[in-house]
């Protein structure tokens, strides 16, 4: 063999592949990836997370048939129990065992019912007194919008009493038949004698005022009882007013059934006595503020004020 031969050949030499192993990582690498496996051991699973492994490992358990040698197989096997069959005799009975619903909570057997019946009922109660408030809301409303009818019916009763004495005095003095002086309330058109009685009322507490402020009547005594007065003096003294004053007291101590079975009226039914009156005796609608020329009132739409609007 030539010196050349022995020579090793490098240009036609082979080098094996050396063996793979662990990949190398420097020193940070390697502190990062223990750090986050220490954080992974160490993360506590969240409820979701619990439930979903258990609920996985429930259904993998489930999934695997028995082996022939557990205890509880060779005992129903015994009875003639075989994989896949159902349970019990009927072959529409389960196959799959009843599920298991674990609690999550230290709560007694029992407890979720009790919280759903007590939640059951504060909800009732909150929809009862829900109900309730809405309710009296519209009564309140309700009796508002009543009042305020009342009240304006009583404006209109006023002013149609106003009217209906205005216009029966003209026509009284037209006809000649208007006595001078005051009626007694009896004599009065009940329609309008409560007017009547307010103002005697008021005048009765005028006069009762005009005696208690009036210094005059306790610094000439003797000159009242001498009758060496003038009539302005007496006036002042209130003298001359009593014959008439006594007359209004008798007035409103009499009693007046009539007046009292009027008044005892809803103020609406006064109302449509008072405006029927001055339709029927003076051709006149309160509402139209216009006194027609015959009964038929053409052009007015009707009694209440309701036919106006």
């Amino acid at each position: 063999m030539s010196q050349s031969d022995e020579e090793d050949d490098y240009m036609n030499m082979v080098f094996e592949d050396a063996p793979k192993g662990p990949k190398f990582e420097t020193s940070l690498q390697r502190a990062a990836r223990k750090r986050k496996e220490g954080e992974a051991r160490a993360r506590q699973k969240t409820k979701a997370e619990k439930e979903a492994d258990a609920d996985a490992a429930r259904e993998e358990a489930l999934a695997t048939a028995l082996p022939e040698t557990n205890k509880g197989f060779k005992m129903m096997a015994k009875f003639g129990f075989k994989q896949g069959d159902t349970l019990g005799k009927s072959e529409d009975a389960r196959k799959a065992p009843i599920a298991v619903d674990i609690k999550a909570d230290r709560g007694g057997v029992g407890l979720e019912s009790e919280k759903k019946r007590k939640f059951r009922e504060q909800w009732e109660e909150a929809e009862r007194l829900a109900k309730r408030s809405k309710q009296e809301e519209g009564d309140y409303l309700e009796i508002r919008r009543q009042e305020q009818k009342e009240k304006k019916a009583e404006r209109d009763l006023d002013n149609a009493q106003r009217t209906a004495e205005r216009l029966f005095e003209k026509d009284a003095e037209e006809k000649g038949t208007l006595e001078p002086g005051d009626k007694p309330l009896k004599d009065i058109n009940v329609l309008w004698r409560s007017r009547a009685r307010r103002r005697v009322e008021m005048q009765q507490n005028k006069q009762q005022r005009r005696e208690l402020d009036n210094s005059l009547a306790s610094r000439l005594p003797t000159l009242a009882d001498e009758g060496d007065v003038d009539n302005d003096t007496k006036v002042a003294l209130g003298q001359d007013l009593k014959p008439f004053y006594t007359t209004l007291e008798n007035d409103l101590e009499a009693e007046d059934p009539e007046l009292a079975e009027f008044e005892v009226l809803p103020v609406t039914e006064r109302l449509q006595k008072v405006l029927l009156y001055l339709r029927e005796n003076f051709h006149y609608c309160l509402y139209c503020g216009y006194q027609y020329l015959d009964a038929e009132l053409e052009g007015c739409p009707g009694v209440t004020e309701d036919d106006h609007d």
